[in-house]
């Protein structure tokens, strides 16, 4: 009888995923092998499986049920596991989940209800309108959508893209001409992205009331039967409240000040939100906000939150990667509460839109007593815009230290030290 030992990637296996279960593999003396299926349109999609550090390497056209078929099915009784990592290959997940009948998965219409904002916020709605903003969903700019907007919802309100990335398009409007123009705006280029990525859905978009509070976000593990185990609380700072005329997390830190009784009350809301999705045998990543009403979901995803392999690993020895596949395989997952210090995750864009042409302090952040990482996503010359208007930050950067105020104050000197420069024009 063949052995189930195949862990399935989509589109990518991570090098942090495939190490922490190597380790795994080590400690209990069970060998695993790392699959990966993506498009054979994908402009790596004719690599072979050790250029992507994988054993076994599935190519096919995932538009097509019957090349996934042929693909996985001579290997359906190995397969142990299937995960899927990022915002983007959901809908590839949701592609290939069919084909792996008997793996402990996700259904397809809650990972569509978890990725698509409309979606989310009436399944929310109908499961406990309480936990979520009054909201109504557009998809043109006519006086009577206005009109519905403005009686259903009023102002200052949020709009977002249906089924875009997270910051992506996010916009905040106090008045009806700023709605108006915003809107337009938004149809303008979501149109512009469907088409170059061939989605031929109607473009929609989510219109809610703004909450004021302060931000928070949890992962958790949801096991098949739906129970659910929670990791520790993460705190946002917004870029708007950072002098931005944008929306976007500016900054993220662990652990956080909340209470007991706080996290307990922020946990159940999560848990009412996971439910209301029928998410299960998955990661979830949860977005919240704690206002004078109590907490509020502002969205949640079916995966792994950003940055948050780095700063559960830092701050609590937690391996949040090896617990995303444990908990697909049927398995509790391992979560430590201690406290090993403090971490902060920091994502840099430029004040004003325009072409870089300078970005100092990278190297100096580097000397820093609680520097961790640094990503740069940005060189001199390259067009840089705010994350509303479709655009990536210049750099990411993670400090950790064992105590919380040496933490801060790196946090104020990197802050000091990043100067980016543009300007307007190509």
């Amino acid at each position: 009888m063949k052995k189930k030992n195949i862990i399935l990637f989509i589109n990518v296996a991570s090098a942090g995923s495939v190490s922490s279960l190597k380790k795994y593999s080590r400690k209990i003396g069970q060998k695993f092998r790392v699959a990966v299926i993506r498009d054979n349109k994908n402009k790596n999609g004719q690599k072979q499986a050790g250029d992507l550090g994988v054993d076994i390497l599935f190519a096919c056209n995932l538009d097509n049920p019957l090349e996934i078929e042929k693909e996985l099915l001579p290997y359906r009784k190995e397969f142990l596991a299937v995960t899927c990592r990022g915002e983007a290959n959901m809908n590839i997940f949701s592609k290939v989940i069919p084909h792996v009948p008997y793996l402990k998965t996700p259904t397809t219409a809650s990972v569509l209800w978890s990725t698509d904002k409309t979606y989310m916020r009436k399944m929310f709605r109908a499961y406990d309108k309480s936990i979520t903003p009054k909201f109504t969903i557009v998809s043109n700019t006519k006086k009577e959508t206005i009109k519905k907007i403005k009686d259903k919802v009023g102002f200052p309100l949020i709009m977002k893209p249906a089924g875009l990335a997270s910051s992506l398009l996010v916009t905040v409007c106090y008045h009806k001409e700023e709605l108006v123009n915003n809107l337009r705006t938004a149809f303008s280029k979501i149109r512009k992205i469907y088409t170059d990525n061939s989605r031929d859905t109607v473009p929609k978009i989510l219109v809610e009331q703004m909450m004021e509070g302060e931000m928070y976000s949890v992962d958790a593990y949801v096991n098949s039967l739906g129970k659910i185990y929670f990791c520790p609380f993460v705190h946002f700072t917004s870029g708007r409240s950072m002098g931005f005329d944008d929306f976007f997390c500016y900054k993220r830190n662990t652990p956080t000040t909340l209470k007991k009784e706080s996290i307990k009350a922020g946990e159940l809301v999560a848990e009412k939100a996971i439910h209301a999705l029928g998410l299960r045998s998955s990661t979830a990543h949860v977005e919240l906000i704690k206002t004078d009403d109590g907490w509020k979901i502002i969205e949640l995803g079916p995966r792994i939150g950003g940055f948050r392999v780095e700063m559960y690993q830092l701050s609590y020895n937690i391996d949040h990667s090896l617990n995303d596949i444990l908990i697909r395989m049927g398995k509790k997952p391992i979560i430590s509460k201690k406290i090993n210090g403090y971490t902060c995750a920091l994502k840099f864009y430029a004040k004003k839109e325009g072409r870089l042409i300078s970005l100092k302090g990278i190297n100096k952040i580097q000397t820093l007593k609680s520097f961790k990482d640094i990503k740069k996503y940005k060189k001199v010359g390259e067009q840089c815009k705010f994350a509303m208007h479709g655009g990536k930050g210049v750099c990411d950067v993670v400090l950790f230290n064992k105590k919380r105020p040496e933490l801060l104050a790196d946090i104020r000197r990197a802050e000091k030290m990043v100067e980016i420069k543009t300007k307007r024009g190509k």
